[in-house]
């Protein structure tokens, strides 16, 4: 007998959360023949129970929520000896991993789109010890969006995020780091690093347009940058799209290195969203390592 885990974040989504889970549920049933819902609770809730149906051997797991939930659940798989097959159903504000996958970002069409016969491959990045789906950060800008109250991101979506890195533009300082890129090094004064798994970063769609979810490549992107002068000079370039190197933006796409600031500043990745431990940065992707519906 089939089983399949479906995790929800009850806060996400607003009020209609539990209605969401209600038809998830039932879309499930019709697949498999056992649907065990868990609700999460606290942070780590959602690794804790994707590690649980792992070494349980679940068919599949789905995870209903944000990015972020989305992210917890993606942690509890990696790097398990058994990999159930994972899905996800997008209740955040940035559905950053359902934009790249072209899945509805309407939860109703989202789960009655669900069919375990159509299915790809995912890339993962482990930055340290931490798995991501999306980006690792660095700099001010990234800093100020984890910073975001989730009362605006409530009232403003993501505006709150795209007012509060725009803000951030202006405080921006950079720092000098040593990349160390499959074995080649790259010195730069950065105020922004971004590397990426996926085309769609805090919402903004083909911000690494080459990037594909099952590439098997990192896609880095720095601002190179000394003053607010040349910052400014990036930003219509990022929000264009990055697929090559410029005076302003740097591109580059690896599968393995390592993250080092020059100048003796305690820099904090953010990773998915969330802080992980200070510079330096170990960083590589784990292709196609989870198959995922779409």
């Amino acid at each position: 007998m089939k089983r399949v885990m479906l995790i929800v974040n009850p806060t996400s989504g607003g009020e209609r959360a539990p209605e969401f889970a209600e038809q998830a549920e039932r879309k499930l049933g019709e697949f498999f023949g056992e649907v065990v819902v868990k609700h999460t609770e606290k942070a780590g809730d959602a690794t804790r129970f994707a590690r649980e149906a792992a070494e349980q051997e679940f068919h599949s797991v789905f995870v209903m929520g944000g990015d972020g939930t989305i992210n917890e659940g993606i942690n509890g798989l990696a790097e398990q000896p058994y990999r159930p097959n994972f899905g996800f159903i997008p209740l955040g504000t940035m559905n950053d991993l359902a934009r790249s996958f072209e899945i509805p970002l309407d939860p109703e069409k989202a789960i009655d789109t669900i069919d375990p016969s159509s299915w790809s491959y995912m890339d993962i990045g482990k930055a340290n010890d931490k798995y991501f789906m999306n980006v690792v950060a660095l700099g001010a800008i990234p800093t100020a969006v984890n910073d975001t109250e989730i009362e605006r991101k409530t009232r403003f979506g993501s505006w709150a995020y795209i007012l509060d890195g725009l803000r951030a533009f202006t405080a921006s300082d950079s720092h000098s780091y040593r990349l160390t890129l499959d074995g080649e090094i790259l010195e730069t004064e950065s105020s922004l690093i971004l590397i990426a798994s996926i085309d769609t970063t805090a919402g903004i769609d083909g911000l690494t347009p080459l990037a594909e979810p099952d590439d098997g490549l990192l896609h880095l992107i720095y601002v190179k940058d000394r003053s607010l002068a040349e910052t400014l000079r990036a930003v219509p370039q990022l929000l264009s799209g990055v697929d090559r190197s410029s005076d302003a933006v740097g591109y580059r796409t690896f599968k393995k290195g390592r993250v080092e600031v020059l100048d003796g500043a305690e820099i904090i990745p953010n990773i998915d969203g969330d802080p992980g431990k200070p510079l330096p940065l170990e960083i590589e992707v784990l292709a196609r390592h989870l198959r995922v519906y779409v």
